[in-house]
């Protein structure tokens, strides 16, 4: 079994169990809620499952879609996501204080979600065929633009996790496109100084900073999340309080089914569970950056490393954010949170993955000589006129007919 195909069956078996999971815990976090609000306690778990179908539907056909076709469609792509981020300010219906989501009759869509994918498959297929930027000025032009002015229309809304996230996948697909560090890490640095501006000068952002920095100062205000989830791992214990027997899901926990899904997941499965998702995503960065490294197309290669890091890195700040070790951002766990647009999103790129990991296995299918880069067939050259023919390459009738000195040159 090649490389390619156990990378394949990782993401396949990591995604599916993730996302079965992720309904077992949903229906676990909102069923009492859902039973004293609504009097139906499935009632995320049916929204969920939807969105779940929809989304195994977009992997399927994704994973069967030529990734390559992706490539031309990437301007149109890329401008229309910037179209509707822009859009959700005007049109965008606030929730908790913010304005992500565009309300389609009843259904709601978060365009920064899609904005995400729509700048990682613009930039690899805009480095797929240019030498990578050198400098700092050569990176502003158009890659750094296109991607600061998305960021900067999520940053907006306000959504900071999500602006974090995006800025996440474009550094992994710059690097693995051959962008030196050093420009890299410049390019990071003046990023992360304008990301301090947008920290402080937003009251919410440095509330939730500093609460980060000592969450028992005030805990009953701002750092009233982060301690609820932190009591939620320290009841669980190893093995956790059992599935279902949770309490602070219960009024306890703000935003217990998205954002601090992974707190529920501690207190009724403990130290094991929560063990078990951060294995299960450090599996699937594996296999996704096997792919990247086996996939013979520049562009396919550079997508598959932006896609993987897409879902793995949103999966690290999250984990992060939970487990008190950074600042709470507000985004949610890959595959297992409740939402819709995020979970289209996520299973969306996941088929794209899948397709770039069978074109590699296709590729090294065909290639029969595996030393050389390319794979193809060495040119002749006046030197090997005297050389045997190697195993495998067609012969040159004229050449070994002249060798033979029986014919002469027509």
């Amino acid at each position: 079994m090649t490389a390619g195909r156990i990378a394949s069956q990782v993401l396949v078996l990591v995604t599916l169990g993730l996302v079965a999971f992720g309904l077992v815990m949903v229906y676990s976090a909102t069923s009492a809620a859902a039973l004293l609000g609504d009097g139906d306690p499935s009632y995320y778990l049916k929204r969920q499952g939807v969105y779940s179908l929809l989304g195994l539907g977009l992997l399927i056909g994704l994973s069967r879609l030529d990734f390559r076709r992706l490539r031309p469609l990437s301007p149109a792509l890329v401008g229309f996501a910037l179209v509707l981020c822009a859009a959700v300010l005007l049109l965008g219906t606030p929730v908790n204080g913010a304005t992500r989501w565009l309300s389609v009759g009843p259904a709601t869509f978060q365009p920064s979600e899609l904005a995400k994918v729509a700048v990682c498959v613009w930039v690899a297929a805009h480095l797929a065929g240019r030498r990578p930027p050198r400098t700092l000025a050569e990176l502003a032009r158009p890659v750094g633009a296109v991607t600061l002015l998305a960021a900067g229309l999520i940053l907006v809304e306000p959504d900071l996790g999500t602006a974090i996230s995006l800025l996440v996948t474009v550094a992994a697909v710059l690097l693995v496109a051959g962008v030196p560090l050093r420009t890299l890490g410049g390019a990071l640095a003046l990023v992360g100084a304008l990301g301090a501006a947008a920290v402080w000068l937003e009251p919410y952002r440095r509330e939730r900073f500093l609460s980060f920095l000592d969450p028992w100062s005030d805990p009953q205000q701002s750092g009233f999340q982060i301690v609820q989830a932190l009591i939620g791992f320290g009841s669980g214990g190893l093995l956790g309080q059992g599935l279902g027997e949770g309490v602070q899901k219960v009024f306890y926990l703000p935003e217990a089914h998205t954002d601090m899904i992974l707190a529920i997941v501690g207190e009724e499965l403990g130290l094991v569970g929560t063990a078990a998702v951060v294995l299960a995503y450090a599996a699937f960065a594996v296999a996704g950056l096997r792919v990247a490294l086996t996939c013979r197309d520049p562009f396919g290669k550079r997508l598959a490393a932006g896609l993987t890091a897409l879902v793995c890195g949103q999966a690290a700040i999250n984990l992060t954010a939970v487990l008190g070790l950074a600042p709470l951002t507000g985004i949610p766990l890959p595959f297992l949170s409740y939402g819709g647009s995020s979970l289209l999103v996520q299973l969306a790129s996941v088929g794209v993955l899948l397709n770039i990991a069978g074109d590699g296995r296709r590729a090294q299918a065909a290639v029969p000589d595996r030393s050389r880069r390319d794979g193809g067939a060495r040119p002749a050259r006046a030197g090997d006129r005297g050389r045997p023919p190697r195993a495998g390459r067609p012969r040159d009738l004229r050449r070994v007919a002249g060798a033979g000195g029986g014919a002469a040159r027509p």
